[in-house]
């Protein structure tokens, strides 16, 4: 009969915090009582916990077995705590000496063979338990690849339950296997591939260049979904943190495959138009996972035929896009993701969607209003970028043009943010992201004879004072992707065509 206690980690959204798992075994009738808000997962433990032991050819105390959770008020989701608890109930029940997990974090759930099964959430728990101080990560070995991705902390390998016990008496060694090869990412799309839609490159470019919304909208063909697929290719690579933070989500999510390494690549996201809300910006009973939107953090989410979405589903994007995080409340408290996307959204005029465009449509003109009313005026004044796409003439299909490539196009994005960088640091690194009142700041405020056709716009009622901002920050890139220092008239006109769907 003893007390004995083992460390762990739980995680909320994307943070994660260190639990000690603490056990008491008592004289009295047999059980086990798990208490510190865990889940119904958790709460399962029992059984499966004490199954492992026993075909681990341990000794499961027959006695009275309290299990706690510290902080017990933090509630705790999942199976990750199941080695911690089997080792903390043999150290206080059996004699195991933990001396040498003192140091240490235990991950893993366990089969009922005993066998340790990977978990979701491993990159966010290791890093919490680096920055806690915590010199070492005891992990499945499936996890063993993610687990190393976080640096100072030395990370080891158990493949059963069996395997730890005999560590900690000092008869076998923790696994120490190398680091599983990634796959080679698949190659970007090419923009080459796009032909005879000039306009619809140019807008992509500048959604890249500038990290803006874009809205698309055109007749069946015209290569909305083709753009919107080849803009992550267009995007610089991630940086170390941005990296760190998609991976994270991705490991949270279980959405990462054995072997994977740092994200480096932007996400592209483009859930269906049936998508629930919870699946597009998180939710869920219990444990609020992420959703669409923060899977794409720091990437790209793609909304095609955006127009046959329910209307509280797109609606619930508008918080979002402007905050660039999700909170998600609960009974039980918040839990928040990141959500810093690029919004990509396509639509057909109207619901006949000829190939011809609107001078084939037979639709009458109350059904086209009705049809793009679906998409509402809230939601698309958070759009920078807003174009109609004409159809693909037969001419660009058969002409032998030299088209410019991905690569191309991206060494000007690049230099274009850059320049974006460099003028906003440190409040933002790019034009979509510079505050309102940086904006009107006496060192890059433009002149009132810069701004005139905004100004223009808004004393007409075509544009409100966040659609005054966002087409200044288009003015900005369309400045940088030429190489001048400040926004010309010309580059305000521009932006303000290219929001409000007539540019030719």
């Amino acid at each position: 009969m003893g007390y004995a206690k083992i460390r762990s980690v739980a995680l909320h959204g994307v943070v994660g915090e260190v639990i000690e798992v603490e056990a008491d075994v008592a004289p009295g009738l047999p059980s086990l009582v798990v208490s510190g808000l865990p889940d119904a997962a958790l709460s399962e433990a029992r059984d499966r916990v004490r199954a492992a032991v026993h075909n681990s050819g341990a000794y499961w105390p027959q006695a009275r077995v309290t299990v706690n959770l510290l902080p017990a008020h933090v509630r705790k989701h999942g199976s990750g705590f199941d080695a911690a608890v089997a080792l903390a109930v043999l150290a206080a029940g059996a004699q195991l000496p933990i001396g040498r997990l003192v140091d240490a974090v235990v991950l893993g759930e366990l089969g009922l063979d005993g066998t340790l099964r990977p978990v979701r959430g491993v990159l966010p728990a290791v890093l919490a338990a680096s920055r806690a101080g915590v010199g070492l990560a005891l992990v499945p070995p499936a996890n063993v690849t993610e687990a190393r991705l976080v640096p100072d902390i030395k990370v080891r390998a158990a493949d059963c339950l069996g395997r730890i016990i005999g560590y900690l008496h000092r008869t076998e060694d923790l696994l120490d296997p190398a680091s599983q090869p990634s796959s080679p990412d698949a190659a970007p799309l090419d923009l080459a591939d796009v032909l005879g839609q000039e306009r619809g490159r140019r807008v992509i470019e500048l959604a890249a260049a500038g990290r803006h919304h874009v809205a698309m909208f055109g007749p069946p063909g015209a290569g909305k979904t083709m753009l919107a697929a080849r803009l992550p290719g267009v995007l610089p690579p991630l940086g170390d943190q941005e990296a760190i933070e998609v991976t994270a989500l991705h490991s949270i999510a279980g959405a990462l495959t054995p072997g994977s390494t740092l994200i480096r690549r932007a996400p592209l996201q483009a859930p269906h138009h049936t998508a629930s809300v919870a699946a597009l910006v998180g939710g869920g009973s219990g444990l609020a996972r992420p959703g669409a939107i923060s899977l794409a953090h720091h990437g790209v989410l793609f909304l095609d035929e955006c127009a046959e979405f329910p209307s509280g589903t797109l609606e619930a994007l508008r918080q979002p896009l402007e905050e660039g995080e999700v909170r998600l409340r609960r009974a039980h408290g918040e839990t928040v993701y990141p959500a810093r996307t690029q919004l990509v959204l396509a639509a057909n005029p109207c619901p006949c969607a000829k190939p011809g465009g609107k001078h084939m449509c037979e639709c009458p003109s109350i059904v086209r209003r009705r049809y793009q009313a679906r998409l509402s005026g809230p939601l698309m004044d958070r759009v920078d970028l807003q174009v109609d796409l004409d159809p693909v003439r037969s001419a660009a299909l058969v002409a032998n043009e030299i088209v410019e490539p991905t690569a191309v196009v991206a060494k000007r994005v690049l230099a274009a943010r850059g320049a974006a960088c460099e003028r906003w640091k440190p409040a933002a690194r790019s034009n979509g992201e510079a505050p309102g009142p940086l904006l009107r700041d006496p060192r890059f405020l433009l002149p009132r004879t810069v701004v005139k056709p905004l100004t223009d716009a808004m004393d007409r009622g075509r544009l409100s004072a966040r659609g005054f901002d966002r087409a200044v920050r288009v003015a900005w890139t369309i400045a940088d992707l030429e190489g001048r220092v400040r926004p010309e008239t010309a580059d305000v006109r521009e932006a303000l065509e290219l929001r409000s769907r007539n540019a030719r």
